[in-house]
């Protein structure tokens, strides 16, 4: 399943790269990167949930799976009501990260997961405070806002886990 996932995000690649090309200005990059950055972490998370070796790194990829889920589905909400299309995939580089990560297997998997977890939220954290503090769409705004501090536990936790603060320049 875990190599399904990853060839199925290599192979949408295309369509990535002409989804993101949708709209214009800092709103609309927000959203196309929330989108990416929003899927990216379901399938992640979901390759945790199966390929992690510590029971931590698989419950907190099914808490990615779960909670980025939920908002990918209000981001969704949003961009269809304001007639925008959102991008279908990963950009090239996450899923280029992730087929990098499942080549991995046990506390190298742990720890690789542990460490992307805490770079992406660190990312995604100020994305969505620059959203919420200078956004232009009132709607993305909010949704910034409300999302932020979900994103802010997502670091927490991802600090938390038994590999984050390892170095996997010393296992490869």
């Amino acid at each position: 399943m875990n190599k399904t996932l990853v060839l199925t995000l290599a192979l949408a690649l295309p369509l990535a790269a002409t989804a993101a090309g949708n709209g214009a200005g800092k709103d609309s990059e927000f959203r196309t990167k929330a989108a990416q950055g929003g899927m990216a972490e379901v399938a992640l998370g979901q390759l945790a949930a199966n390929k992690g070796s510590d029971p931590k790194i698989k419950e907190f990829g099914q808490h990615m799976v779960d909670d980025h889920s939920k908002a990918n589905d209000e981001l969704k909400a949003i961009a269809q009501k304001d007639g925008e299309s959102l991008p279908s995939e990963p950009s090239k580089a996450q899923q280029d990260a992730a087929q990098k990560l499942g080549q991995k297997s046990g506390k190298d998997f742990d720890a690789a997961y542990a460490q992307m977890m805490v770079k992406d939220h660190e990312e995604d954290v100020a994305l969505f405070k620059k959203e919420a503090a200078s956004g232009q769409d009132p709607e993305l705004k909010q949704y910034a806002s409300k999302t932020l501090p979900t994103l802010e536990q997502h670091l927490k936790m991802a600090k938390d886990l038994p590999e984050a603060g390892k170095g996997s320049s010393k296992k490869e």
